[in-house]
């Protein structure tokens, strides 16, 4: 009797540091889950109050065999009202002359896909960018039509993966899931520094699982209010060898603009 009130015994215990492991592992997982968005918040909070901005750019595109052709465009932006909308943009190329007035204009959404209208001006056409395109490149670029709207915070899930080091910093390395359908990306591995919390690389995997894209961000600024800004950012693509770089000028912020200079009616207006 003695032996198997023991046998019981010895089963309770190993029963309870089962469920205590397992209870355990959660916590850990859901500190993990905490932990990443506490960090992207922060960096994601140093980014408000601008109102909105205005800059111009040199994006250079270099295909795999090294040869470079650059364009000049500029980018304006009306920041969200709060958390749960999102920043909406208009980007316009200004040369060279095969892409002068294309644009492209993004109102960025949370769980739903973002609304873009991309207008050719050799067409005289605005065309709505189809949810399942938005994984495709922007007008021959290694960025997609997503990366060309705000990262939004409550876009994506977060976990917090440990530190590192990147270029001399000390890193947190989060990795966040698209919470929205249809995105190209089925994670991204982003490291943001433990100074001023800015992202400085992020690693895109498709959809299979694979190293895509790297897109690394430099030359941070920082302006009035606390904004910060990085003035180049390179977006390298592993599986093709191409790359596309974006060099931009000095930020003009809280520059009036209004939500009619962010609706369909102004593409066809770009001269």
């Amino acid at each position: 009797m003695f032996s198997n009130r023991l046998n019981n015994f010895t089963k309770t215990v190993a029963l309870a540091a089962l469920i205590g492991t397992g209870l355990s592992t959660a916590a850990l997982s859901q500190s993990a889950e905490e932990k990443g968005f506490e960090i992207a918040a922060r960096s994601d909070r140093t980014d408000t109050g601008f109102e909105s901005s205005e800059v111009t750019a040199v994006m250079t595109l270099t295909n795999a065999a090294g040869r470079t052709t650059t364009r000049e465009l500029y980018f304006k932006t009306l920041e969200r009202e709060n958390e749960d909308v999102g920043d909406k943009s208009l980007t316009v190329f200004e040369t060279p002359r095969d892409v002068q007035g294309t644009a492209l204009l993004s109102h960025a959404k949370i769980l739903e896909a973002d609304d873009q209208w991309l207008y050719l001006p050799a067409l005289k056409r605005v065309k709505r960018i189809s949810s399942a395109n938005k994984s495709g490149p922007f007008v021959g670029s290694e960025f997609a039509f997503e990366d060309f709207t705000s990262t939004e915070l409550n876009k994506y899930e977060y976990r917090y993966s440990g530190e590192d080091t990147f270029d001399g910093m000390t890193v947190d390395v989060v990795e966040r899931t698209p919470r929205y359908e249809n995105s190209g990306y089925v994670r991204q591995v982003s490291l943001i520094d433990q100074d001023v919390f800015q992202v400085r690389k992020i690693d895109f995997y498709d959809r299979k699982n694979s190293l895509l894209k790297t897109l690394t961000l430099s030359d941070y600024r920082e302006y009035e209010g606390g904004v910060w800004r990085a003035h180049l950012l390179t977006m390298e693509n592993h599986q093709t060898g191409k790359s596309t770089s974006i060099a931009y000028s000095d930020y003009a912020f809280k520059t009036g603009l209004a939500d009619n200079d962010f609706v369909k009616g102004v593409l066809r207006r770009i001269r």
